[in-house]
């Protein structure tokens, strides 16, 4: 890979973030059962990707602001576990981190993508009858272009693009979506798609998946718990009574005030992705409920808890995931929040349910943990 202008034959320090980010790579390919060898060539991966900023100190600010993270590291990990079987790691890069604005954010991230895909015979066909979709010659937003690497045994990982549906103005966000579907295939999915706040992410798989997906990620604003079931358009998705326990874990609502099923949750936004692999159907095959689990609990030791919780309640061992906090950062769990960022539950036809959990690299900040509010002391945001 030369094109990104990152000297393949270096390795950054420890002290830079290519070499913070990659040293925690490694640590959670051991876990993830990752032969040393694959993950010595993943680690090297993200930091060409990254490109220049890898090597820059850790002192420094960050090269962007970034919105993969809460403290603008344009990298973060997740473990997807599933029942008798090591979790599967996954790597969410942001390419052009560093560059001067959305449009060269966004070129730097697509030829850094096809230079991966064309190293690991991956096609980009479905992204490149997109591209005028999703990256115009002045884009808007935060985002331009993500890559996710799904970590496999062999040093070939599956990869996802995400893109930014608002691109082309806020306004403009459901009409992209909709048409990017109908070029797909998905003629009729953008009605199957629920209400939402606002329009995320569209996300895309690459390469060797058995059944590549097109995803849609919505974000929904103070929803009562008790409608979020009817967000899940997939034949035989989860039952209202399986959302309602995982939103009570996730968010401990079942300690401190609750007003009952009227509950809502107040905070970040929590999210769901639509996934579409039948173009005949119209219908999604996929769904995930995302909870900002950051933000419903004071600090990441309560986070570990619930997801520990959540892993057991699915037959889980919460193992892999208490050493994944370890592997990553030396700090306990009680002095900061946000280590744990999200915890998901995702559907997928002819698979177990699973349980995501994502993980902040934390390269620059950690924030610190929340103090409770004295008795009585009204609540915000």
């Amino acid at each position: 890979m030369t094109a990104s202008g990152y000297d393949a034959g270096r390795t950054p320090g420890t002290d830079t973030l290519g070499g913070h980010t990659a040293r925690q790579l490694l640590r959670l390919g051991e876990i993830a059962g990752l032969a040393r060898a694959d993950s010595k060539v993943y680690a090297r991966t993200l930091v060409e990707a990254l490109g220049p900023v890898a090597e820059r100190p850790l002192h420094l600010p960050p090269p962007s602001d970034s919105f993969i993270s809460d403290d603008h590291t344009p990298v973060e990990f997740s473990l997807s576990f599933e029942p008798d079987a090591a979790p599967t790691l996954r790597v969410l890069l942001e390419p052009g981190a560093g560059d001067t604005g959305p449009a060269e954010n966004g070129r730097t991230g697509l030829r850094v993508l096809r230079e991966l895909a064309g190293r690991w015979g991956i096609s980009t066909a479905r992204l490149d009858e997109l591209e005028d979709l999703f990256l115009p010659p002045s884009p808007e937003g935060p985002l331009a272009l993500w890559c996710a690497l799904e970590l496999r045994p062999g040093s070939v990982p599956r990869v996802k693009a995400y893109l930014n549906p608002a691109a082309n103005g806020a306004k403009n966000a459901a009409k992209t979506v909709r048409k990017a579907l109908k070029r797909l295939g998905h003629r009729q999915a953008f009605k199957a798609l629920p209400d939402g706040d606002r329009l995320l992410f569209f996300a895309l798989d690459l390469g060797d998946w058995d059944e590549p997906r097109a995803k849609v990620y919505l974000a929904h604003h103070d929803l009562p718990v008790a409608e979020v079931a009817a967000l899940a358009r997939m034949d035989g998705g989860p039952a209202p009574a399986e959302i309602e326990e995982f939103l009570r874990l996730a968010t401990g609502s079942d300690t401190g005030a609750d007003d009952g099923p009227q509950r809502r949750l107040v905070r970040r936004p929590f999210q769901t992705c639509h996934a579409f692999t039948n173009t005949g159907s119209g219908l999604p095959s996929g769904f995930t409920l995302y909870v900002p689990v950051r933000d419903h609990a004071p600090h990441d030791g309560e986070a570990l808890a619930r997801a520990t919780d959540l892993l057991k309640r699915y037959a889980i061992d919460p193992a892999p995931l208490h050493q994944a906090l370890t592997a990553v950062t030396e700090r306990r769990p009680e002095d900061g929040v946000g280590l744990v960022a999200y915890l998901g539950l995702a559907h997928q036809q002819g698979r177990p349910p699973r349980i995501m959990t994502y993980i902040s690299s934390e390269a620059y900040q950690v924030r610190p943990p929340v103090t409770p509010r004295p008795a009585g002391a009204a609540a915000g945001r």
